[in-house]
């Protein structure tokens, strides 16, 4: 068997779920859902030309959840023999019999399981020998080093193949599963000497190998990024206008998503509370859920609970339209579950009329953010302290770099005053977004 191929058939992992559910059903559970997957992949890091790692995976597993009534018990295992499938649903059984009862326990309505099978273009396998993934490394590092000879040192250039797939079934008949890919070439390098030395990266990924970007052109760009951050200054504390650039501008939608997810609502640890049928936004902000795009990272014919997914709009004019919820969280709010067990599902900002040119010219003078660290995100307030790296603008136009600042504000106050979202859209993970403007916040330096 090659290692480029999967261990098990697709109906060999079905058997295995059907197998599951009927011990569970001998062995006295009420109900039972099960997850069985396999996943393989090669990762490669090659550092100033050299081979740094080469790491081979493969892994399977199986996770079982039973309930006795409203008692719930859950136990998993890599071990797929029916010796170990048996004792897997026993330990769930035994977990269950010592649990509280939970009256939002149990799975989903019936008549809310996908029905049918659904092609979303989720699998493009890429037979890669250990040798050609080498070869892509060393020409994306050596496009980065080829820039210029400030680039001084390198952090790696890697390139990732993983492939997997897997089935979930329940009890109420629902057995559904597919294989899926991700890709990625990254690098990351850095400019300078001493004291003034600066580090950036960049990456592609996909779905579709033949999809991402050129090696060369993630290393040339990861070393233009670096060196356009030499000589960064700090700056002294201000309020001004900030700009997200769009991989960062993701990240921003992530904290809306928390904010209004299940488990941060019914815990009462968000400040976003009973937001629904509120404007949050301004009026231009668009957010979509569409979870059938072809080829989409985040795409799913259904979701964790196998709840059938659906195209919907989360916030329309900036009202809050929904809430992102699974199976248990709706049924601790008292609502209907958005079929969000698991996450969101390409989630799309709508862009404004400018690109990212355009939105500099928009702030006028304000920060451009191009590199976020640490958390500093209090979800129950909304309070919003991030250390950031990033460029001074005046009149529209990038001045010089900065660096060691820090950006504070409360994230409603921000979400309110997104001045302008950019049509320079990139896709990271889930979400779909371009860069964003925020009308002010305070930026703390010297």
């Amino acid at each position: 068997m090659s290692a480029l191929e999967f261990s098990y058939t697709p109906e060999s992992l079905r058997q295995l779920a059907a197998d599951v559910l009927q011990q569970a059903r001998e062995l006295g559970a009420t109900d039972c859902e099960t997850d069985v997957s396999e996943a393989f992949g090669l990762s490669v890091t090659v550092r100033k030309s050299q081979v740094e790692t080469i790491e081979y995976n493969r892994d399977k597993g199986i996770g079982v959840s039973v309930y006795l009534g409203q008692r719930r018990g859950h136990a998993s295992s890599s071990d797929f023999s029916p010796k170990a499938l048996k004792a897997t649903v026993e330990a769930a059984l035994s977990i269950a019999r010592f649990t509280a009862t939970d009256p939002c326990a149990g799975l989903p309505n019936k008549n809310l399981l996908a029905k049918r099978a659904a092609d979303l273009d989720l699998y493009h396998p890429w037979e890669l020998p250990v040798e050609k993934a080498i070869a892509i490394a060393r020409r994306c590092e050596q496009a980065a080093f080829d820039v210029s000879p400030l680039i001084k040192n390198s952090e790696g250039a890697s390139v990732s193949v993983q492939q997997s797939q897997f089935v979930f079934a329940n009890s109420l008949g629902f057995m559904g599963g597919f294989p899926t890919s991700r890709h990625y070439i990254s690098c990351a390098v850095i400019a300078g000497e001493s004291e003034g030395m600066q580090r950036d990266d960049w990456y592609t990924s996909g779905r579709d190998w033949s999809t991402l970007a050129a090696p060369q052109a993630v290393g040339d760009y990861a070393a233009r990024r670096a060196l356009a951050r030499l000589g960064a200054k700090r700056l002294k504390t201000r309020q001004v206008p900030v700009l997200f650039e769009a991989p960062l501008a993701s990240g921003l939608i992530g904290s809306f998503v928390h904010a209004v997810s299940g488990g941060a609502l019914y815990r009462k640890s968000s400040f976003l509370l009973d937001s629904l049928g509120r404007q949050i936004f301004p009026r231009h902000v668009q957010i979509s859920e569409r979870p059938h795009l072809p080829g989409a990272m985040a795409s799913s014919p259904f979701d964790d609970d196998g709840v059938a997914t659906h195209d919907r709009e989360v916030v329309s004019d900036g009202v809050l339209q929904g809430y992102f919820l699974s199976t248990y969280s709706a049924r601790k709010l008292g609502m209907q579950t958005t079929a969000n067990a698991g996450g969101n599902h390409n989630l799309i900002v709508k862009s404004g009329q400018h690109d990212f040119a355009g939105l500099l010219r928009e702030m006028g003078t304000g920060l451009l953010v191009t590199e976020l660290l640490g958390q500093g995100v209090n979800f129950v307030t909304g309070d919003y302290s991030r250390g950031a790296a990033g460029y001074w603008v005046e009149n529209g136009q990038i001045a010089y770099p900065v660096q060691e600042i820090t950006i504070a504000g409360n994230l409603r106050d921000m979400f309110m005053s997104i001045a302008a979202i950019g049509n320079d859209v990139i896709v990271r993970g889930s979400k779909q977004v371009g860069s964003i403007l925020v009308e002010r916040m305070t930026v703390a330096g010297n």
